[in-house]
């Protein structure tokens, strides 16, 4: 918590932003004052949902309000050492024209908040809401105004939910913050990748298990793909927490250097959890789970799969290898299929069989020759 900084924190509607906001208040009002700012909801409602989250410090400051004007006041008067703007699409100044949430709006008190954190030497976080696509609502140069631009993501249905920095001046982008919802608030989890396996599918044809990396942390995640005969002209691809794209792609390297012929199937692709994953090194457990499914064959369940597939159906190598390995082998993984690119002066732990493969080809006669 850098004094005087600017933090964006933004996320799907429901996601937990308000509550992850209101357990760091609880934890900074130990040691500074913080005035939590709502537009959204009354001092009464989080109230209680404060309560229920833990302890409330004296030092701990709402205020329902949606004139700037008015913050400002209240900030000056109480002079915070933290102050927690939610949302900034419902805080408007009345000295610009526009509607709450317009891109006027938002650009004018954004610019008034980083204004009030330099000369108040306040740490300032701000709610920011997310489009349909993902990207935050509001002008572009919302992000480059601020200091720290922080995405907290995850699925509404799921319990599981990441925090990730995709800008930060006073530190790291490479970290990220993996917690749980429960009622009583975000618990942060110190070994998500058994929370993810726990549920796995076991000797199920379409599921393989995956080493990604997030930030710098190695997480285990299984993938499970489902694939039926259409009954359409034009057969359906669907794909959660994989980029669609990517699975297109997949899929034509399938059928193209392997033979599979998917042009009457529908193809469903899943990553378990509600976590999306955009790392390379998923393309083969992504390829294998399509092909498992087609073939309605499991791969062994004690299988990891690594590597990122070419257009040429080449399996390409990835950074990390050692960690994404080690995480495997933790966790009880017998073999784990690599690319052969990896293999170059490479520190493997002892314990766990390291299979390298060049291309998709070997790889599927590995995993479906000694399927057990």
């Amino acid at each position: 918590m850098v004094p005087g900084s600017l933090v964006l924190i933004g996320g799907d509607p429901g996601i937990g932003k308000s509550t992850l906001l209101l357990q760091v208040s609880t934890q900074l009002s130990q040691v500074g004052t913080v005035l939590y700012v709502s537009g959204e909801e009354s001092a009464q409602q989080i109230k209680l949902r404060a309560e229920r989250l833990g302890d409330i410090d004296s030092e701990f400051y709402l205020y329902a309000e949606t004139n700037m004007q008015s913050v400002r006041a209240e900030v000056e008067r109480i002079q915070p050492d933290f102050l927690i703007i939610d949302s900034i699409q419902t805080i408007m100044s009345p000295e610009i024209s526009g509607v709450q949430g317009s891109v006027s709006q938002v650009r004018e008190v954004t610019a008034e908040l980083m204004q009030l954190a330099k000369t108040n030497n306040i740490a300032i976080f701000i709610v920011g809401h997310v489009t349909k696509e993902g990207t935050l609502a509001g002008p572009r140069m919302l992000e480059h105004m601020v200091d720290t631009v922080l995405y907290f993501e995850g699925e509404r249905h799921h319990t599981f939910r990441i925090l990730r920095a995709v800008k930060n001046r006073f530190g790291s982008t490479n970290e990220i913050g993996i917690f749980e919802m429960k009622h009583s608030g975000l618990e942060d989890l110190a070994n998500p990748s058994q929370m993810f396996l726990e549920e796995r599918s076991k000797n199920l044809a379409g599921a393989t298990i995956i080493s990604t990396m997030e930030g710098s942390r190695p997480l285990l995640v299984e993938i499970q793909s489902l694939t039926t005969p259409t009954a359409f002209n034009n057969p359906r691809r669907i794909s959660t927490g994989l980029e669609y794209n990517k699975l297109i792609l997949l899929m034509a390297v399938l059928e193209k250097k392997a033979g599979y012929l998917l042009q009457q199937q529908d193809v469903y692709v899943k990553v378990s959890g509600g976590v999306k994953i955009d790392d390379p090194a998923v393309d083969l457990g992504v390829v294998m789970a399509v092909a498992s499914s087609f073939k309605d064959i499991a791969v062994n369940m004690n299988d990891c799969f690594i590597g990122e597939v070419g257009l040429t159906g080449e399996v390409r190598r990835v950074s990390r290898i050692e960690q994404r390995i080690n995480e495997a082998k933790k966790h009880g993984f017998k073999r784990v299929i690599v690319p052969v690119g990896n293999m170059k002066n490479a520190d493997f732990p002892e314990g766990i069989e390291i299979i390298p493969v060049k291309d998709i080809r070997e790889c599927l006669d590995i995993a479906f020759s000694n399927v057990f």
